[in-house]
């Protein structure tokens, strides 16, 4: 401890529990609660999607371009959805799977506890897997059945490549391929 009076020389050697991954985070947690407050669920949610779209597009791009590809097959889709989701530190992984929808099950948000009382950040997650998928599939429905966001201890995540009987049962958010 320092003498009254006396200013610490060097601040890079205080245990401050700053870095960058925490702050951006922390920001992301404020606009998201903030854009909640303000404007709504549903209006928040609205102001994300655009983002996660973005970024969705974005990140389908790359991927094709290092994979080589024009159009991701549903493999293809699962493994990219699932390793976009394990490079940003989320526990992603397949507990179903068929011709007609990916089951997710996640265990570990990339936003960590920041996610807490903010749902609209899962309009993340729901546009980038469903921009990715829609836009190798032509279509993509994305149900958010359970979020860590509204106090689950897991995410489960449904992405529909086809407009069945069985996707139009459940409530989510439906993706077209932009053309």
């Amino acid at each position: 401890m320092n003498q009254p009076g006396s200013a610490v020389q060097d601040t890079s050697q205080l245990d401050i529990s700053l870095e960058r991954d925490e702050f951006c985070r922390t920001i992301i947690n404020e606009l998201s609660g903030l854009l909640q407050e303000m404007i709504g669920l549903d209006e928040a949610e609205g102001f994300i999607s655009v983002v996660g779209q973005n970024i969705g597009n974005a990140i389908n791009n790359e991927y094709k371009t290092k994979l080589n590809v024009d159009n991701l097959n549903a493999k293809q889709i699962a493994d990219v959805l699932l390793d976009l989701k394990a490079r940003i530190h989320g526990e992603f992984y397949v507990t179903e799977q068929d011709n007609d929808k990916i089951v997710f099950g996640n265990t570990q948000c990339p936003f960590e506890d920041k996610v807490i009382d903010r749902p609209s950040l899962c309009m993340m997650t729901s546009n980038v897997f469903g921009t990715i998928t829609a836009e190798n599939n032509g279509y993509a429905k994305v149900v958010l059945d359970e979020t860590i966001a509204n106090g689950c201890d897991k995410c489960k995540v449904t992405v529909y490549f086809n407009n069945n009987a069985e996707c139009q049962a459940n409530e989510g958010r439906e993706y077209f391929k932009d053309e």
